[in-house]
């Protein structure tokens, strides 16, 4: 069993930059690729980037590639996402997940944090 939880959400202007956090409970945590994903009002949730149980390998969705940067650290059982020069399309409820695998499918994750929101205003 793993718990999810995100902090870092909040208001900023285009351009701006703004940090996610995901905690997470338990001692199988190192053992979970992770996942970012975000949901916008009226839209199916999307993949944003994932990184595998050892953060040597990473995948981002190409929406945000060049501007996130998903990594982590298993010492705090922590898992970041960086996000830069934001977009008001970026704007959206966004999610931390754990799957036994490294994908971007979001049906393969099995334990799903609350979500944060992230508005990015014009």
């Amino acid at each position: 069993q793993v718990q999810l939880v995100e902090s870092g959400g909040g208001l900023v202007q285009a351009g701006g930059s703004l940090s996610l956090s995901c905690a997470a409970s338990g001692r199988t945590f190192r053992s979970y690729a992770m996942g970012w994903f975000r949901q916008a009002p009226g839209k199916e949730r999307e993949f944003v980037a994932a990184i595998s149980w050892s953060g040597g390998i990473t995948q981002v969705a190409d929406s945000v590639k060049g501007r996130f940067t998903i990594s982590r650290d298993n010492a705090k059982n922590t898992v970041y996402l960086q996000m830069n020069s934001l977009k008001p399309e970026d704007t959206a409820v966004y999610y931390c997940a754990a799957s036994s695998i490294l994908i971007s499918i979001a049906p393969e994750y099995r334990y799903w944090g609350q979500g944060t929101q992230v508005t990015v205003s014009s």
